[in-house]
């Protein structure tokens, strides 16, 4: 059995994953999206886009400006991003409600062309990366790896395709926010009711 030491029932008598109960924001993040399988070219541009702005910031607050990034980035449809140019780099280094980092910036704009490039498009080359189901959850955040042979992997496949801002621990973060690695911990609510218990299904 685990010894599940990082999880917080909240005021609804529902165990979470311990951030996932540290504000309302992240609550509902936790129990909606986060591990959550995602596919789709677009969606999965979206979080890779904001995982990599989110390098050296809080996850909570790329969360909370999500609504203006998808303004900016035209709901990351990447055939849009990918027509930007100069003039819409300065209109987002001009736009106070995202992170207005240049290179970052212009991250979002290569890595757009960079997938609109990819024969068989953005989730067929992530999702190829996903590791096997772990057997059980793991039982505390303390277990839970920043990288692993796959995200590395994964991280010098999208580099090798003109990607940037993704290296390996960026690439673990998106893999645990699409579901392509479930890092709920034992006895928390959310993701896939197989999994649960923490004994798999």
């Amino acid at each position: 059995m685990y010894r599940v030491t990082d999880l917080v029932t909240g005021p609804d008598g529902l165990p979470r994953c311990a951030w996932g109960a540290s504000t309302p924001d992240y609550a509902l993040y936790h129990d909606t999206e986060w591990g959550r399988p995602l596919r789709g070219d677009d969606a999965l541009y979206e979080r890779l886009t904001l995982e990599a702005f989110q390098s050296g910031l809080s996850w909570l607050t790329i969360l909370r400006k999500r609504p203006a990034f998808r303004l900016a980035f035209a709901d990351f449809r990447i055939e849009r991003v990918a027509t930007y140019g100069e003039a819409d780099v300065t209109r987002l280094l001009a736009d106070a409600g995202i992170v207005r980092n240049r290179a970052k910036i212009e991250a979002a704009i290569a890595n757009a062309r960079a997938a609109l490039a990819l024969p068989d498009g953005l989730s067929a080359l992530l999702w190829s990366h996903a590791p096997p189901p772990r057997p059980a959850r793991l039982g505390s955040f303390a277990e839970v790896p920043a990288t692993t042979p796959e995200s590395t992997a994964l991280a010098k496949a999208l580099k090798k395709q003109g990607f940037r801002f993704v290296g390996p621990t960026t690439a673990y973060a998106l893999m645990q926010a699409t579901g392509m690695v479930d890092d709920h911990l034992a006895g928390c609510h959310a993701g896939t009711a197989g999994a649960r218990d923490g004994m798999g299904s």
